[in-house]
């Protein structure tokens, strides 16, 4: 299934946690309640908003981007069986190198 964002909103496929092992070096059973993540790689785009002139306004980031994004902005979907996160452009707070 091909998923296409409107206006100015981007999925997300976020990108989880693989240490099971917290900065300080401390490992976590794998029933321990992680955090949602933050950081994602940009699945598809949308073709970007209009402004009140009627103009449209290019988006910022591309597909394949990884991004820094707000922790609870996104709205959760499943598609297939797998997770996604759609957001508005202006939840994604940087774009990752």
């Amino acid at each position: 299934m091909k998923i296409q964002p409107l206006g100015d909103r981007v999925v997300i496929e976020p990108l989880e946690d693989k240490g099971g092992k917290t900065k300080a070096g401390i490992y976590l059973p794998e029933t321990a309640d992680k955090e949602r993540p933050q950081e994602g790689k940009v699945f598809a785009v949308g073709p970007g908003k209009i402004s009140d002139e009627g103009k449209k306004i290019p988006m910022s980031v591309k597909k394949g981007d990884r991004v820094l994004f707000t922790k609870y902005g996104p709205a959760e979907v499943k598609v297939d069986g797998k997770e996604y996160l759609i957001a508005r452009e202006e939840d994604i707070l940087a774009i990752l190198d």
